[in-house]
């Protein structure tokens, strides 16, 4: 018999994680890592939801049973290929309640002679987990910096040796400006993005130090969790510098690959904040191909906005807030990486401080 689960046990559990919703659900936002295997289609589910409010909860039932029984062997097959694609767990499954769909689905699966584990409350319980993650007090440290200084690349290559790091653009898709969807992925729903950054904090616990890129509250249409965000405005920042030189090749190396229709239609976007002159002279230099200047124009405006943030954070500092810089120059990340370490001013084991 399927064995119902609390969410901790079922998130820590082995096996395939099954989302038996349809793929609208699915696709708003699911646990991540978890496979879609719908019950009911889009279509499908709103037909059965409007015979339940209109006929009531019997004739609603036996509509569902209309619609699943010409695609049960279609469903089991779909079962047994996710029970052998991923061995050495039960089939983890869930609805949106924890109700009647997840529980008809565990019901063919233990036919199938699959072990099953539901979860209690379904996503629903998920999504409050999920928010709880947020109010828990993390140990978070920012790196910040310009436009151009690579504090994403540098946050991966620290990743790569062993640092807690949670990438908060990457989870986004998204580099956080009006330029900063060019040549990504989709951005996913908030809701997704919330999914996701639990799920990553939650893979850092135990760290002396997570750090995180200093970002504005939203990152492209993703919005940081206001409880997180708060945490962000206290931590410590260390913040990286470089020559105009080396940001502008970084930009470059980035964005002169995207199309020059992308560019300008990004810069367009954004004329009313960077001014007539601004926007003329970025335009005119990505027409020509001049990747540098078309960056240089725009570094003239996004550098006055870091600055006057930057300036109102320090005159208004929140509590606990500590604020060090830093030059690496024109270093690559590995070399970047190995000083920081050997400095120890990334594992949250001393203050933050020092120069390059």
């Amino acid at each position: 018999m399927a064995s119902w689960m609390a969410i901790d046990p079922f998130l820590a559990g082995e096996g395939a994680v099954l989302d038996v919703r349809s793929p609208a659900e699915f696709a708003q936002g699911h646990i991540p890592g978890a496979r879609n295997l719908p019950l009911f289609s889009d279509l499908e589910r709103a037909e059965v939801g409007l015979t339940y409010k209109q006929r009531g909860s019997q004739q609603a039932v036996q509509a569902g049973l209309a619609l699943v029984g010409p695609k049960l062997a279609a469903l089991g097959e779909g079962l047994l290929a996710h029970h052998q694609s991923a061995p050495g767990g039960p089939l983890r499954i869930h609805c949106w309640r924890g109700g009647m769909r997840s529980a008809s689905v565990g019901w063919l699966a233990e036919t199938l002679g699959l072990s099953v584990q539901l979860l209690e409350g379904g996503y629903k319980a998920y999504r409050r987990w999920v928010l709880a993650r947020f109010e828990h007090p993390w140990p978070l440290m920012l790196l910040g910096g310009r436009t151009g200084t690579g504090k994403t690349d540098l946050l991966l290559e620290l990743a790569r040796r062993g640092v807690a790091v949670v990438d908060l653009e990457g989870l986004a898709h998204h580099r956080g400006s009006s330029f900063g969807g060019l040549g990504l992925p989709p951005q996913p729903s908030n809701e997704h993005y919330e999914n996701r950054l639990a799920a990553a904090l939650v893979s850092c616990a135990g760290a002396g130090a997570i750090w995180l890129e200093a970002e504005s509250a939203q990152v492209g249409r993703c919005r940081i969790p206001a409880s997180l965000w708060r945490q962000m405005q206290s931590a410590a920042v260390l913040e990286i510098r470089r020559p105009l030189g080396e940001r502008l090749r970084r930009l470059v190396a980035v964005y002169g690959v995207q199309e020059p229709e992308a560019l300008a239609e990004a810069t367009r976007r954004i004329a009313r904040r960077l001014g007539p002159e601004r926007t003329q002279a970025a335009l005119a230099a990505i027409e020509r191909s001049d990747w540098s200047e078309a960056c240089r124009w725009m570094l003239d405006y996004y550098d006055r906005c870091y600055d006057h943030e930057l300036e109102r954070q320090r005159q208004r500092p929140e509590p606990g807030a500590i604020h060090h810089s830093l030059d690496l120059h024109d270093w690559d990340e590995e070399r970047s990486a190995t000083w920081l370490l050997n400095q120890d001013l990334v594992k949250g084991e001393g203050e933050i401080g020092g120069s390059a």
